[in-house]
């Protein structure tokens, strides 16, 4: 591991932990356009990806924990951890190119659809909205480590207010990517290399969910998430041409 590689790491989990603290989501879109070039392995990156995620969202839920209704979340976290399951597995089969390729193409998918398509969209906060919202995002969160846009969209439905929409997302995340680093464990993607750069990267988490705190209640998340989803899009393509 380089020194490159570790500011590389830190500069952007610090961006990643801003975007997911202001914004509720985006941590793994986020990491995910660079981590599979920067590890080992695309089943190291995930890893990573989950342990860092869980650990910026464990910062963060630690103050507003008290908020959480947990109806409102267990039904969506059930159907999570059982498809993300089979999706770590599927990983674990699967060739690092192909997955990088499949990366690449859910970025750009995603990107076109929260740019162009998702202010369109009105969801209930339904039984059937959660468990379904939660069987795809279990399926990304699996695959790619970016389980929040459908977890996201049920959330928002449901959470009129901002600080409880925060500490419902957080307590989703933080529980499913401690579920998810068990099973990937199991597959062996929690390596040595993967302990030491989660040390490393612990940096970037604590300065980026400080600097996002402070601006939480100022920048328009509306503002700061067409800048991301514009990320999203040239790392998609970056990733299909790899």
């Amino acid at each position: 591991m380089t020194a490159t590689t570790v500011i590389l790491l830190i500069v952007f989990c610090t961006g990643a932990s801003f975007v997911q603290r202001v914004s509720g989501f985006g941590f793994g879109i986020f990491i995910m356009t660079v981590l599979p070039h920067l590890m080992p392995s695309y089943g190291e990156a995930t890893a990573l990806s989950g342990m860092l995620s869980a650990a910026q969202s464990l910062y963060v839920l630690v103050s507003i924990y008290r908020l959480i209704e947990w109806r409102r979340v267990i039904p969506i976290l059930l159907a999570f951890l059982v498809t993300s399951f089979f999706a770590v597995e599927y990983v674990a089969m699967a060739t690092d190119t192909h997955l990088k390729h499949l990366l690449g193409a859910i970025l750009l998918i995603m990107s076109v659809y929260f740019l162009v398509i998702s202010d369109r969209i009105r969801l209930q906060p339904t039984m059937a909205m959660q468990l379904s919202m939660g069987t795809l995002s279990g399926v990304m969160g699996g695959l790619f480590a970016m389980q929040g846009p459908p977890a996201v969209l049920y959330f928002v439905a449901s959470e009129p207010d901002k600080q409880r929409y925060l500490a419902h997302t957080q307590a989703y995340f933080f529980i499913g990517n401690v579920f998810m680093t068990i099973y990937r464990a199991r597959c062996g993607f929690c390596t040595p290399t993967v302990g030491w750069c989660w040390l490393y990267a612990f940096v970037g988490i604590v300065v980026g969910s400080w600097l996002g705190r402070l601006v939480f209640d100022k920048m328009p998340s509306a503002a700061l998430r067409k800048i991301v989803y514009a990320y999203m899009a040239v790392g998609g393509i970056l990733a299909l041409m790899a």
